[in-house]
């Protein structure tokens, strides 16, 4: 039973369940990475609308050097995705299980390294800290697509300004006062119960993501995201073995 639904989380075959089981994990995940990412570099990069305002900013004040850093973690961010737009075109095209797991994997593999050389990044600081700060980045942009596609668009997990907006849409529909469904059937106003319940769940999963990774790097710093990675590598390995099965056979 847990191979199982450990299979279906990564599986080309799609429903509203699995996207939302894996929209779930992927934003505990981003929230992890962004907060302990927060405490390593001081700086968020799952989302880019505050680089993207910093570049403004920069812009107006004449400060070159910091614009070119913004525009860098904007194209690092944006190639994230990219890479995994390719990636998972590249499967469908060939019909493979692991569409979605390999850009997974990929993803997995740069938590990994950053966990275990994090440690030692902290000899040139000036080098260092924009290092990690794109990479970081590059995986966000890698991470966010990987969800996006799978759920058509639906759910989105590195960031929550469009979740918790969706949230204040439905709880204003549930304290709407409506007269009856009889007397205004035209406008009436109904909660989308589900969608209410989904994108509370997605945002509660980015806030413990957020409080645990906080507090797993301040306690041990970079090495707090391998078990994540791992996590991550045994989530993908189990479309992946299924293509490797094949490919072996033939």
């Amino acid at each position: 039973m847990p191979i199982e639904f450990l299979q279906l989380l990564t599986s080309a075959d799609r429903s509203h369940k699995t996207n939302l089981q894996l929209g779930a994990y992927m934003a505990f995940v981003a929230g992890a990475v962004n907060a302990g990412g927060f405490l390593a570099i001081a700086r968020y990069t799952s989302h880019m609308s505050g680089i993207i305002s910093a570049i403004g900013d920069d812009l107006a004040l004449n400060n070159i050097v910091s614009v070119l850093g913004g525009i860098s973690l904007l194209a690092s961010f944006l190639m994230g995705a990219a890479t995994t737009a390719i990636i998972v075109n590249w499967g469908r095209r060939r019909k493979i299980h692991s569409e979605f797991a390999l850009p997974l994997l990929l993803e997995a593999v740069l938590l990994l390294i950053f966990g275990v050389v994090g440690a030692n990044l902290n000899l040139y600081l000036p080098l260092t800290v924009p290092a990690i700060a794109l990479v970081l980045c590059f995986i966000m942009g890698l991470q966010n697509a990987i969800v996006t596609k799978a759920s058509h668009a639906e759910i989105r997990t590195t960031h929550m300004t469009g979740v918790v907006t969706d949230i204040g849409i439905e709880l204003g529909k549930w304290i709407y006062w409506n007269k009856s469904k009889e007397s205004n059937k035209q406008g009436y106003v109904e909660v989308n119960t589900e969608k209410l319940k989904a994108h509370s769940f997605i945002f509660a999963m980015f806030l413990v993501g957020a409080i645990i990774g906080a507090i797993s790097f301040k306690k041990v710093g970079y090495i707090s995201v391998v078990p994540l990675s791992i996590s991550l590598i045994l989530i993908a390995s189990m479309q992946i073995y299924k293509d490797v099965k094949v490919l072996f056979k033939g």
